[in-house]
């Protein structure tokens, strides 16, 4: 740029406000002028002083921009501290972190297989928080090293960011549904702040990849749970992983018979491995499906503390829902002496879905370490499959049709079956209306029939008083006055016979 030499200098750089008149010009600074020494400057010089000036403005920029960044990770900080505000169950050792550390560090590590032993030791050891979303990426990677899904279970090749862009059918049930997931905890807490719009648009996403389950109560909570340890993106990497590749979308289909099996397998192994405990649920009609249905749905996520639903976590992207079921039992086991002293229905349902879930820590670890205990596949194989005959001997001709006649079928047969149970409780509603005005109505006739009885004691004694009297007065009258005193009667009877019409 080209300025004339008369322009003055002080238009190139902004005068501090607290300089003087007396005090130097910056420019001569920059040239390097003593105080008081006044040269006539060249193009040269201006030139040279646009130069530093320029250099001086791009160390503001970069110094502004550095600033931005710090704020921004202080703020990414933050979000990661409170996102991860919960208990650990159990320290994770420092041989644990330092073969993670390992682990995690392993150049191409998508592409090559760990010693499955070595990962299993280091889970039973313990996973560090602040590192929990990268071992359980690193969990998926090596499950789909090993085991990979056929085209035909694959989920749709659909971008997380194209998936955003749509609607979904589903928005109203998700929206619902973000204020009772994690209500509690400060990342979700505030209505409609970055834990709940980050919740809604990976729920969002997954209804609209995965149309046949869209979106169902229970998967906020494990999306929930994904993403206090990873970001949007991840989480939905993640999500997708739990549900295809690990099979957790069965429970979740329309039909819910995957669900229902679960509910089967369960009560099995208590049968098998706590028939006392078995047998005092049955007694009292408490069925699986009643208190660990939430379990699975939403893999604990719903009800225990969060340290503890981690923890199942970590072991759930090796052995899938195989963990659930350990759990399960070990809490039950955990608590089979309380339960076997409540004597109700109500008191044992109570007991299972507020009693359970407030686990103290050392509960927790020793469920926990239940759960490595347990191998209990071949039993749930070996359940999945009778459960799969019974209902074959029970349906007869329906085991012809087909999976959408027989549920068309059996929706029919529940519609009537609610119907005559509306109809037989208003039958009952109606019959107990009757017993009781019938109740209240004897209640009264007893009350009277009390009175009348005593109006006719007492009329009766009155009677026999006067007869009496009357005897008494009879004999004190001479023979003669009597006959006169009879008729007197008669002749007063007939007057009053002849008067009447």
């Amino acid at each position: 740029m080209h300025r004339p030499d008369s322009l003055d200098a002080r238009e190139l750089l902004p005068l501090s406000p607290r300089a003087s008149a007396q005090e130097q010009d910056p420019l001569d600074c920059l040239l390097g002028l003593s105080p008081g020494e006044k040269v006539r400057r060249t193009s040269v010089d201006y030139r040279t002083l646009w130069k530093k000036a320029i250099h001086q403005q791009i160390l503001l920029l970069r110094m502004e921009k550095e600033n931005q960044r710090l704020e921004a990770s202080r703020d990414e900080l933050h979000i990661r501290k409170m996102k991860l505000d919960y208990q650990e169950v159990g320290q994770c050792s420092k041989e644990a972190q330092d073969a993670w550390e390992k682990k995690l560090s392993v150049p191409g590590r998508s592409t090559i297989q760990c010693d499955m032993e070595e990962i299993h030791m280091a889970l039973c050891q313990g996973v560090p928080k602040g590192r929990r979303g990268e071992v359980w990426h690193l969990l998926s990677q090596q499950h789909r090293l090993r085991h990979r899904l056929p085209c035909k279970q694959q989920p749709p090749d659909t971008s997380y960011q194209d998936l955003l862009k749509q609607l979904t059918a589903q928005q109203h049930a998700i929206l619902v549904d973000l204020g009772r997931t994690f209500p509690t905890h400060p990342y979700f807490s505030a209505q409609l702040g970055a834990g709940q719009l980050s919740l809604y648009n990976l729920l969002k996403a997954y209804s609209l990849l995965d149309t046949e389950v869209g979106y169902c109560q229970g998967i906020s909570f494990v999306a929930g749970v994904l993403l206090l340890h990873m970001s949007e993106e991840q989480a939905f990497e993640m999500l997708k992983f739990l549900m295809y590749d690990m099979g957790f979308r069965r429970q979740y289909r329309p039909d819910m018979v995957s669900l229902q099996i679960q509910m089967y397998q369960l009560s099995r192994l208590l049968h098998d491995y706590h028939r006392e405990l078995y047998s005092h649920l049955e007694q009292h009609e408490v069925c699986p499906s009643l208190y660990a249905a939430p379990w699975f749905l939403t893999l604990f996520a719903s009800q225990f503390p969060l340290g503890f639903v981690a923890r199942v976590f970590d072991f759930l992207f090796v052995q899938g829902t195989e963990v659930i079921f350990k759990v399960a039992l070990g809490l039950l086991r955990g608590h089979e002496g309380e339960i076997m002293e409540c004597d109700s229905f109500e008191t044992i349902v109570d007991y299972l879905k507020t009693t359970i879930p407030t686990l103290t820590q050392g509960q927790m670890e020793q469920t926990i370490s239940q759960v490595l205990e347990m191998d209990i596949s071949k039993q749930l194989q070996a359940y999945e499959v009778e459960y799969h005959v019974l209902q074959d001997e029970v349906l007869d001709t329906s085991s012809l049709l087909d999976d959408s006649d027989r549920l068309d079928k059996l929706e029919k047969t529940n519609t009537q079956l609610k119907k005559q149970n509306m109809d037989l409780l208003e039958k009952l509603q109606a019959a107990r209306v009757k017993i009781q005005s019938l109740e209240v109505n004897m209640e009264n006739f007893l009350l009277r029939e009390n009175k009348m009885k005593q109006l006719i004691r007492s009329l009766e004694q009155e009677k026999a008083s006067y007869q009496k009297t009357i005897e008494r007065m009879r004999s004190s009258l001479p023979p003669g006055a009597l006959c006169d005193i009879e008729m007197t009667h008669i002749k007063a009877g007939d007057k009053a016979g002849s008067t009447k019409p």
